[in-house]
This record gives structure tokens, sequence and C-alpha cells, in this order.
């Protein structure tokens, strides 16, 4: 059995939404220092509607595509849909992670949300 699935390794070779959004509404940052992985996301939204997303990762092959199908998953969709996203259910997306890299998953959750987080900072 392969180490990545086919998926992980097409996010990973060709990432999607990779970028910064210099207007964003939200922006969130979050590291490993275990692992050193960072991921920053930036949010544009409309109407309460994700309608941008971009990601700068540096990192394991696991992390940028943790990052680039997270993004996938939230893109077109309405902040409080993004809110529910799991770690578990990217890592369900890319047809799993091994167990050792299942923390960049739950990076890519949290920058979500910390990103979130910005954007309902930012409203009030």
């Amino acid at each position: 059995m392969a180490l990545y699935s086919e998926k992980v390794m097409d996010h990973f070779r060709n990432p999607r939404n990779v970028g910064v959004i210099e207007d964003a509404d939200g922006v969130g940052t979050v590291g490993n220092a275990k692992c050193g992985d960072i991921m920053k996301m930036y949010l544009k939204i409309e109407n309460d509607v994700i309608v941008d997303v971009k990601f700068e990762t540096f990192g394991c092959g696991s992390a940028i595509a943790s990052s680039s199908m997270a993004t996938e998953l939230i893109k077109g969709k309405p902040v409080s849909e993004a809110l529910q996203l799991t770690n578990k259910a990217v890592a369900e997306a890319l047809d799993g992670l091994p167990d050792y890299k299942m923390h960049c998953s739950v990076l890519a959750e949290e920058a979500i949300k910390a990103a979130l987080e910005d954007y309902n900072h930012r409203k009030k």
C-alpha cells in the first residue's frame, strides 16, 4: 500500500488556491512547533459566503495537501458551514493520511477557524 493516496499527491503536486488575498476579510495563522509546519489562510467573504480563499503553507507534503483540500472544501460555502469543517473531513476528502500526519489536517482546520475568528472580530 502506498504511504500517500493519489489525492494527497495531487494536492501536494498541484495545490489549489495558493497565494495571498491582499484585502482579506479574515486571516488566520497557525503552526506546530513540533513539526515546524506553519499555515496561513486568507478569506474573502461577501454576504456571509466565502467567495475566495487562499493559503500559504510552509511544511511537508501532507500539510500542503491538507491546506489545499481544506480551501476546496470551504470555497463558496456559507461561513456557518465552514465553521463545521473538521480535520477528519479534510483527511477523508484526501482519502486518508498516515496517523503520524493527521496533525496536518488539524492545522488546516485550525487555520480556517482562526481566519473566521479574525473575520468575526473585524466585523464588530
